[in-house]
């Protein structure tokens, strides 16, 4: 019998004028669905005027195959660990704030030009790996935390902003806990999975890059699974092209964190031919929860409910996602990092222990070198994650909190 969880926290209730749709993804449902608009008839048969009928690179791969051709871990040797454990004796000298660790305050000069390779890859290559075989027992909370951001440093050189507050002042908060937090809040304040033992869909974050590093993993369960963006485009725009339709028009966002305005309106994806000096390319910035609500955050009832059309690309990108990803194989010391906009993913629900409670510390990267191009209407986003960000200004928090846009209490 299984011992990991599925879905534990109660559905978010639906505003009216919903779908039938919620944060859990349901097959048949979305089978009825598809069948039912299909019969309908009347939907788009070719792609919207510029995007491709299929994609080609590196980027596109499949989970069942992607390791015949892809190595995507990169094991730390003994001399490499050794370099690492100088560079924090080193930053812990300068007798800075955590802010402060950057390249050149975290040296690493054996080990920079193979995370220089690794960006090139995350941006130009398959589009993640993991880094492993960090030593997290034989060092400290805060040691482990500068290791974390020094390491990635020199990978991408821009932290983002995750959260505007801490502690009840405002802050630039730029690394942040994944944990179970049920066990010491009400459910009544949890709005987002990442603080629950719950599956969490197939998503994005926001960023150009997401990097987890585990500190712990689960007593069972909570797998980490990838899926390629650009190999869900080819096989809807092969197969349902009125979804790429659906995708790239605008949909009405919730905001979860306090704005003038409670969501804005955007496309999901983007399309951006091909130039002198960058491949064509599409991009996928979305999350289900803030179309469909998770936990203590239901979608608003002021803001438009989703169309039929947009509850089956939900679905469809997220089944999808299923059948391609890959597992990969997260364990306690590795760092896993992805290109936000060619690479989605999810995880597994999990069980904790008393004795082994999963634990992963989360960074939004930016490479200013190998970025790619963000959509325009994403402009004000990226913004607020990686403009007016100073040194004495970050805040890397040593113990997990709930971040302001999973918290109803916010």
């Amino acid at each position: 019998m299984s011992t990991t969880v599925t879905f534990v926290t109660p559905t978010a209730p639906a505003p009216p004028g919903q779908p039938d749709i919620s944060y859990a993804p349901d097959y048949n449902k979305w089978q009825a669905r598809a069948a039912r608009r299909l019969k309908e008839g009347g939907l788009p048969t070719t792609l919207p005027k510029g995007f491709p009928a299929k994609l080609n690179g590196d980027l596109v791969w499949e989970g069942e195959s992607v390791a015949d051709t892809y190595d995507w871990t990169y094991v730390l040797n003994s001399e490499q660990l050794d370099e690492i454990d100088r560079a924090v004796e080193n930053f812990k000298g300068l007798g800075l704030p955590l802010g402060y660790i950057t390249a050149d305050t975290f040296p690493l000069p054996n080990l920079h030009g193979v995370l220089r390779r690794l960006s090139a890859e995350l941006h130009n290559g398959h589009g993640f790996f993991v880094i492993r075989g960090l030593r997290v027992d034989d060092h400290s909370r805060e040691e482990n935390v500068i290791i974390y951001a020094g390491i990635s440093a020199h990978i991408a050189a821009r932290r983002g902003r995750q959260d505007h507050k801490f502690n009840g002042q405002e802050a630039d908060v730029v690394l942040s806990h994944i944990k179970d937090m049920t066990w010491s809040q009400s459910n009544g304040t949890i709005g987002s999975p990442a603080y629950t033992t719950d599956k969490q869909v197939f998503h994005t974050d926001s960023g150009d890059i997401v990097s987890l590093f585990a500190l712990e993993t689960s007593a069972a369960g909570g797998a980490s699974k990838l899926a390629s963006t650009w190999r869900v485009y080819n096989e809807i725009a092969a197969t349902r092209p009125d979804l790429i339709h659906t995708l790239s028009q605008s949909w009405d966002m919730e905001v979860f964190e306090k704005a003038d305005k409670e969501y804005v309106e955007r496309p999901l994806l983007f399309h951006f031919p091909a130039t002198e000096a960058t491949p064509e390319r599409v991009e996928l910035q979305y999350g289900r929860r803030y179309f469909v609500g998770f936990g203590a955050l239901p979608r608003r009832p002021s803001i438009p409910p989703i169309t039929e059309a947009q509850a089956e690309a939900l679905d469809t990108i997220h089944f999808l996602g299923e059948k391609y990803c890959v597992n990969t194989d997260f364990q306690k010391g590795d760092i896993q990092y992805i290109n936000n906009l060619a690479i989605f993913h999810a995880r597994d629900g999990f069980t904790d222990t008393p004795e082994q409670r999963r634990h992963l510390l989360r960074l939004w990267l930016r490479d200013p070198e190998n970025a790619w191009q963000t959509p325009e209407v994403l402009d004000y986003r990226w913004a607020q994650l990686y403009e007016g960000i100073t040194p004495e200004g970050q805040v890397l928090p040593l113990e997990p909190f709930i971040r302001s846009a999973g918290n109803k209490g916010r």
